[in-house]
C-alpha cells in the first residue's frame, strides 16, 4: 500500500551507502569530498544499490565510481535520515543513507571520478568539516575522525 503525505504527495522510501575515504599523507589526515562548481555543494560520495547489492557492496562501488578511487570498507559509521520532495513528480522520499569509514586501496585517482560532481578533492578534516553543505554528513565525518582516534572541529 502506497502512502500519501499532508500534502499529497506519495511517499517513498530510498536507501543509499557511502562514506568516507581517508589517508594520511605527508600533510596528515585528509578526507575526501565531491563538490559541484555551480551549486557550492560539497558532500561524501554515495549512491543507490543495484538489485541484489549489498549496502557494503553499494558503498565501495558508489564511491570508487564518485572518487575514481578504488576503496575497502574499514568500519560501519551508522546512518543519516532524512526528506526530500519532489513536487513535480508527486513524491516526498524518505531517504536513509549509510556510512562506511573507507580507506583507499592504493589504486585509482581523484581525476577519474564519474561526471556526477565537478570536483572531488581530499581536505584537511576541519577545512572538510568547514565548507561541508549538510551537517549530518558532517556529523559522520566527525564520528570517523573519532573512529581514527582524531578531532575535528569546524562548524
Amino acid at each position: 500500500m502506497t502512502s500519501v503525505d499532508e500534502l499529497g504527495l506519495r511517499v517513498e522510501k530510498a536507501v543509499s551507502a557511502g562514506g568516507v575515504v581517508y589517508c594520511r599523507g605527508e600533510h596528515g589526515l585528509e578526507v575526501v569530498l565531491c563538490g559541484g562548481v555551480h551549486d557550492g555543494l560539497w558532500a561524501l560520495p554515495k549512491g543507490t544499490p543495484h538489485h541484489g547489492e549489498s549496502l557494503e557492496e553499494t558503498a565501495v562501488r558508489e564511491v570508487g565510481e564518485e572518487t575514481g578511487l578504488a576503496v575497502a570498507i574499514v568500519e560501519p559509521l551508522g546512518s543519516i535520515a532524512y526528506r526530500f520532495a519532489r513536487p513535480a513528480e508527486g513524491v516526498r522520499y524518505d531517504k536513509t543513507v549509510h556510512h562506511y569509514l573507507l580507506a583507499p586501496t592504493g589504486d585509482g585517482s581523484t581525476d577519474a571520478h564519474d561526471d556526477e560532481y565537478d570536483r572531488v578533492e581530499w581536505f584537511p578534516p576541519d577545512d572538510a568539516l568547514r565548507i561541508m553543505t549538510h551537517r549530518d554528513e558532517a556529523q559522520i565525518v566527525r564520528r570517523a575522525l573519532t573512529a581514527l582516534g582524531e578531532a575535528g572541529e569546524g562548524p
